[in-house]
């Protein structure tokens, strides 16, 4: 069971990976408190194909239980271990209850529950033991900052299939590095301070980025792609960041920062 390796490690049944044809398991971050009192839950999941991407509609196939089925879960994924990709938030209450998502992929059901352990208890804003945050992003020059897990819509956009729409990045890292000690290299081989990938999340059609890994430079510097959409409905684009400590922060849940955007495409 997912939910059940130590954190820091990879918490997922090690089968071997196949192209096509293997599942696709939820995989539990972890949960941390809110200044509310509410909690919020971190997860992410891990498809088994090398490179079969799926797509599986909420329902029967992609539900969460008890409760709502959607409770805002990816309908669209990619190969191998995506970290952090939404969260679920908790009520003060929660106690000891659990929220167990359900994913049925290629014949095979993978069910993991969520609960409030305490062996679960992560700090994704900041680690704690080296004094790393997660990237800063913006969508907007000068407009709303986003880091750490993705808690709500960050910007909304429009666009008519099969014509590209423009998607603008602002990065920073607040470590405040530079070109000389940031996220690593880009594809160039320079140096840059952080990297920005794009992703479907959920929507009817394909989507295809003009450039779907983009290193930055320096800091709060812009950095653009465009995404072309095959088809008419409501989609949800993945944007992620990643710093130094690369993807899912090595594993100790800390710093990455992933952000949603709402795209209508008529």
């Amino acid at each position: 069971m997912a939910a059940a390796a130590q954190r820091g490690q990879a918490p997922l049944p090690l089968d071997p990976q196949r192209e096509r044809g293997a599942s696709v398991t939820p995989a539990y971050e972890g949960w941390y408190r809110n200044p509310d009192g509410s909690f919020t839950m971190l997860i992410g999941y891990y498809n088994r194909n090398s490179k079969e991407t799926l797509d599986i509609p909420v329902g029967p196939n992609n539900r969460f239980a008890p409760g709502n089925p959607d409770q805002g879960q990816p309908t669209h994924f990619e190969t191998g271990r995506q970290w952090g990709v939404f969260t679920v938030n908790a009520p003060k209450d929660f106690g000891s209850k659990a929220l167990t998502w359900t994913i049925i992929s290629n014949g095979e059901t993978q069910s993991i529950p969520f609960t409030l352990n305490t062996g679960y208890t992560i700090s994704p804003l900041k680690d704690l033991a080296m004094g790393n945050a997660p990237p800063v992003l913006a969508f907007s020059q000068g407009g709303r900052k986003f880091s750490g897990p993705p808690t709500a819509i960050a910007a909304v956009l429009t666009g008519r299939v099969k014509a590209p729409v423009t998607l603008n990045v602002w990065a920073e890292d607040p470590k405040g590095m530079g070109q000389e000690s940031g996220a690593g290299r880009g594809r160039s081989g320079l140096p840059s301070a952080a990297t920005v990938s794009l992703h479907k999340f959920r929507g009817p059609g394909s989507v295809t980025f003009e450039k779907d890994r983009l290193p930055v430079a320096n800091q709060g510097d812009m950095v653009s792609t465009t995404a072309t959409f095959s088809a008419p409905g409501s989609y949800v684009v993945r944007v992620q960041a990643n710093d130094e400590s690369g993807e899912g922060g090595a594993g100790f849940q800390c710093c990455w920062t992933n952000a949603h955007l709402g795209i209508t495409i008529e």
